[in-house]
């Protein structure tokens, strides 16, 4: 079987071009730090890369929507905190109303300074969050919590709880309808703290007089001090419920950091490169291609005409 030039030429031509193919592929490797450049180089290895990268991405994911679920309940608890002390003062203020020596201006300047508290109250329960939404309108969050009235306040929200997704399993609510926290769930019983300083204001602002005003004012303060005393109840559990809400997100970060760690551990024995191993193959491979650039280029100046 003769083997003409032509075809030697051709065949040497192949070989080189897959040696130099083979070589800048490895180059690659090297420089990207990867060992799959293109799915064709590891199918399943390039699918499993892919899965555990989507499953990376959700998991970032929930960690974004934990990272907004703290900052909402932070600031739900900053508030809570400043209505805590408001409900506190107030207890205060109604236990020395008792007090027997007061007269009705000295109960008016108690009264005057209640006003103050309750106007705070309410700037207080139409807080807004960061993103400038009312903290506790439900899911009118555009929409002021609460306007006063003469009875008190009127909640302006709804009942819904903005809630996210901050594990696979996980919704959390991230705030509580104004109505549960300042109103007990319900205008204008024992637990809504607007209508009770409005009541309150009402008593402390009415002269005492006779043995019966003085009865009344008796009475009303012992109301008005059961009643805060259940409003301040409620939003301490209220409290309570967000602090441990904050807790959940610190131990689902916690799994999540883990969980992220394991999947770019995964991920880089798929795909990362073993640079020993690619450095000794390139070193072969370029050997491998010097060597045959020589032979090729004997073959290519032989023909009959070097025999003549």
């Amino acid at each position: 079987m003769r083997i003409s030039t032509q075809t030697l030429f051709e065949s040497g031509a192949t070989q080189l071009g897959t040696l130099q193919s083979d070589l800048a592929r490895t180059q690659q490797q090297i420089g990207s730090g990867r060992r799959i450049l293109n799915p064709s180089d590891d199918p399943i290895g390039a699918a499993r890369a892919l899965e555990i990268s989507q499953s990376q991405s959700i998991n970032t994911q929930f960690g974004a929507n934990r990272q907004q679920a703290m900052s909402a309940l932070t600031g739900v608890e900053a508030t809570l905190s400043g209505v805590t002390a408001l409900m506190q003062e107030v207890q205060i203020t109604i236990v020395a109303a008792g007090n027997v020596g007061l007269g009705d201006t000295e109960r008016g300047f108690q009264a005057t300074e209640l006003k103050g508290r309750l106007e705070a109250l309410l700037g207080l329960a139409n807080s807004k969050d960061a993103l400038g939404n009312y903290q506790f309108s439900g899911y009118q969050s555009n929409t002021p919590a609460f306007v006063q009235t003469a009875t008190g306040a009127s909640y302006q929200g709804d009942m819904g709880q903005q809630a996210l997704q901050v594990e696979a399993t996980r919704q959390m609510a991230v705030g509580n309808p104004g109505q549960s926290v300042f109103q007990g769930g319900a205008p204008g019983g024992a637990a809504d703290t607007f209508k009770t300083l409005t009541d309150l204001i009402t008593l402390l602002n009415t002269p005492v007089v006779t043995p019966a005003d003085k009865a009344n004012l008796d009475a009303g303060l012992a109301t008005a001090g059961n009643n805060m005393k259940q409003s301040l109840d409620n939003v301490l559990t209220i409290r309570a419920s967000v602090g441990s809400r904050l807790q959940e997100i610190d131990a689902l970060n916690e799994f999540g950091t883990d969980r992220s760690l394991q999947y770019t551990q995964l991920l880089s024995e798929i795909q990362d490169l073993d640079y020993t191993d690619a450095l000794t193959k390139l070193s072969q491979q370029q050997f491998t291609f010097e060597a045959a650039q020589r032979s090729f280029s004997i073959i290519s100046k032989l023909s009959l005409f070097s025999f003549m």
